[in-house]
């Protein structure tokens, strides 16, 4: 049995995070993570970054990502307890949005202050990455104590953009 998690919960759990690890792949077929910190807007996730990064440049030559978010879980009245972080994980579609070319409310959203500098936004993108399929996720929307079991703990739910 696994863990009946909803498309809503995991939703719920991704917007209040900001970061997570972006995995992609070179244009030699080399496999590649990378922390970013992300935004989430009409469930895309929006990262900024510089246009000539070497993570825009492998987005650009493929566009099929991977992402894992990963989620501190505490017991509360033990904090020095060590515990699995909570994850949720899915592959997804990217794309580079240039600066110049990103509606602004997103380029505020993202850059702050920044996004009024336009030679600065000139080499600055945003990468969007839309989710597809599933949401895999270990111990979201369930008791700490059912971490320990990874059978009630691993839960799929549709990325689907409709509750």
């Amino acid at each position: 049995m696994s863990n009946p998690v909803t498309t809503k919960i995991v939703w719920q759990a991704i917007e209040k995070e900001l970061f997570a690890v972006l995995g992609m792949v070179t244009s030699k077929g080399e496999a590649r993570t990378v922390g970013i910190v992300y935004l989430v807007q009409g469930r895309k996730f929006y990262i900024g970054t510089g246009l000539k990064t070497w993570k825009a440049r492998h987005i650009a030559a493929n566009p099929a990502v991977s992402m894992t978010i990963p989620i501190a879980r505490r017991v509360p009245i033990a904090p020095w307890v060590r515990i699995p972080q909570a994850t949720i994980t899915f592959s997804g579609t990217a794309r580079i949005i240039p600066g110049v070319e990103a509606p602004r409310d997103l380029l505020q959203l993202v850059f702050r202050h920044k996004a009024d500098d336009e030679v600065f936004m000139k080499d600055t993108c945003l990468i969007e990455v839309t989710p597809q399929g599933d949401f895999l996720t270990y111990g979201i929307g369930i008791p700490l104590i059912k971490m320990r079991e990874p059978e009630l703990a691993r839960g799929r739910a549709p990325v689907s953009i409709e509750d």
